[in-house]
């Protein structure tokens, strides 16, 4: 204990050496620990959220940009598919399951998707609150979109035009009303608006027609003024049947939102042939899909076809390599902190020849104060660890406030893995060498010679 003591005087004696030696460990060791869990967490974050599904369908283009729109959705579309050139690739023997997505509004910087509940079931995310959507307009929110937004059920939701925060243009005559809360699932469904196909194709399909509607209105005026005359003349004959309309319309209107939601219905059928979605989110059936039906569809329709699978690990394939080139710049770092510590050791050792003199003349072995030199040496490279440990992490947690704030990944922060506590072992090892090659002049010490000269 005593030896340990005057170990832990003798480092912090000389803080300018403590704070060198310290500098470089510090570095490398925080640089490896922040990149591997980076690394290792969001390759668990990016195959947790691609898990269900095998395939996306959609416009020609970049398959890793359709991937990432579609799936994990931080990127952009690459345009839409007709309906029904998807449907019959949903009604194909090999798909088991092909759920179609569609979206283009935003709210607050939040996508609203559109598709259907099978899409919740995908991901087993549960309810937290409120129902699922039933009708167009009505919105269920994920969990991280509700609680940073404040959201709660009967909330209007004003939705506009692009992906951006900022947004576009606003659909301000078509608010969604937010209908159900779900429970955090730790996917990318967190971080969502959802509704159903309808809500988006009716808000666009509003939003093209406006200037037709314009147009028309004032053909409306026109003719009202054309006719004023002739209206005047009638107007006594008029009103008596306006009141008997009147009647008439106050006993329908306990139907008028059924049959409004059938006419949206019918509506929908009749333009089958011209509704698009963004892209279709294919579950395999059979194995063989995998391997005949994304050639099939590249080759012979007018969509593409992407592999999740295939495109995250190409992503971190390309990720990979700079981890790997930075984990061999910590590497060496960390060579260089051991000899740093051994520099350091070499130096406090001759500084301290007449100290360690008196030490073997009260009667301290050389084994000792190999000892004393040793508890030295790790203390610094435990001390160093530690705190390099920590760094790592800090830098893990501001790394995670970031991506949450831009792409709703959220990054765990644990304790050491085994691969730390290997780099612990790797750290602890060096230092001892260090501490061996800088020891050895103690066996070669003359203490009568240093006490002389003293």
């Amino acid at each position: 204990m005593k030896l340990g003591y005057l170990a832990y005087r003798n480092m912090i004696s000389k803080p300018l050496n403590l704070v060198l030696s310290l500098l470089l460990l510090v570095l490398s060791v925080s640089l490896v620990t922040y990149v591997l869990q980076l690394s290792n967490q969001l390759n668990g974050q990016l195959n947790k959220n691609i898990a269900p599904v095998d395939m996306v369908v959609g416009a020609k283009g970049s398959p890793l940009q359709l991937v990432l729109s579609s799936v994990l959705h931080i990127d952009a579309p690459t345009g839409n598919i007709n309906l029904k050139e998807a449907e019959q690739i949903k009604n194909h023997p090999f798909v088991g399951t092909a759920i179609p997505v569609s979206y283009g509004d935003s709210y607050k910087g939040y996508r609203i998707l559109g598709t259907e509940l099978a899409y919740f079931e995908s991901y087993n995310v549960v309810l937290d609150r409120g129902r699922f959507f039933e009708r167009s307009f009505e919105v269920v929110a994920g969990s991280s979109v509700a609680k940073k937004l404040g959201l709660q059920i009967g909330d209007k939701i004003v939705g506009s035009h692009g992906l951006a925060a900022s947004g576009g243009e606003a659909h301000e005559d078509h608010p969604y009303t937010l209908v159900g809360l779900l429970e955090p699932s730790g996917t990318v469904v967190d971080q969502l608006l959802v509704s159903n196909l309808e809500s988006i194709w009716d808000a666009h399909a509003h939003t093209d027609g406006e200037h037709d509607q314009e147009d028309h209105d004032e053909d409306e005026v026109v003719e009202h003024d054309h006719d004023d005359h002739g209206d005047k003349e009638h107007n006594h004959h008029e009103h008596g049947e306006e009141e008997h309309d009147h009647e008439s319309h106050v006993d329908e209107g306990d139907d008028h939102q059924e049959h409004e939601d059938q006419e949206h219905d019918h509506a929908h059928e009749d333009d089958g042939d011209e509704l698009e979605i963004t892209s279709l989110l294919v579950k395999f059936k059979s194995p063989l899909g995998l391997v005949q039906l994304p050639r099939f569809i590249n080759e012979n329709t007018t969509m593409q076809a992407a592999l999740p699978g295939f495109e995250v690990q190409r992503l971190m394939g390309l990720l990979g390599s700079g981890v790997k080139t930075i984990n061999g710049i910590a590497l060496a770092i960390l060579l260089v902190s051991g000899f740093s510590i051994f520099i350091s050791l070499l130096k406090t050792i001759r500084e301290r020849r007449q100290e360690l003199a008196l030490l073997r003349t009260y009667g301290l072995g050389t084994r000792k104060l190999l000892y004393l030199v040793l508890f030295e040496g790790l203390f610094l490279a435990l001390f160093g660890f530690v705190l390099g440990w920590f760094l790592g992490r800090l830098a893990l947690l501001l790394t995670s406030t970031y991506i949450e704030s831009g792409y709703g990944y959220v990054l765990s922060i644990g304790g050491p893995t085994v691969i730390e506590f290997a780099l612990l072992g790797a750290t602890l090892f060096i230092a001892i060498v260090a501490v061996t090659l800088a020891s050895t002049s103690i066996f070669k010490m003359n203490i009568s010679k240093i006490l002389s000269d003293d």
